[in-house]
């Protein structure tokens, strides 16, 4: 990385529909349009505020779904990428939770404007197609996680990613 970088503390949302599948929004970089991932719901911890309160702040700004009751914390992880021409340092953790049953309507409204464009589009994943999707996914190790969780259940103290 080159430049100043920005360091922030983020809290992302495992979260996992009643068939076991994983939401996760498609993004891109604004500075490389071309450049996309997968990510989990989440996002910056403000001032003041506690990861888990940000977590739930964070999944009803970006889907509409509150209610939600936020599981253990089950994994931290320092990411270090570029974005918008911006170089971060971003410690996050995350938390597991579960959507009731029926179909979950997105609504990415509460979400601020600029953010808006990377939660057009979101989907549901299986175990499956997360290990075999050739398209990157963030973290990386999600795949492994996911199926740490769904097998063992959420572990003692969070793993390092």
């Amino acid at each position: 990385m080159a430049g100043p970088i920005r360091r922030r503390d983020a809290a992302r949302v495992l979260l996992l529909d009643e068939r076991d599948r994983l939401l996760l929004f498609h993004g891109f970089d604004p500075a490389r349009p071309t450049l996309t991932w997968w990510f989990t719901p989440g996002g910056g911890v403000r001032p003041r505020e506690q990861p888990r309160e940000a977590a739930l702040r964070e999944l009803a700004e970006e889907t509409g779904l509150t209610g939600i009751e936020l599981g253990p914390q089950v994994a931290v992880d320092l990411a270090e990428f570029s974005y918008a021409g911006q170089d971060y340092r971003q410690h996050q953790v995350f938390y597991l939770a579960r959507t009731g049953p029926g179909e979950v309507h997105l609504d990415a409204s509460g979400s601020e404007p600029e953010e808006r464009p990377q939660l057009a589009e979101a989907r549901w994943w299986t175990l499956d197609e997360l290990r075999a999707t050739t398209e990157q996914v963030y973290p990386v190790r999600l795949a492994e996680l996911l199926g740490r969780l769904l097998n063992e259940g959420p572990p003692v103290a969070p793993v390092t990613l």
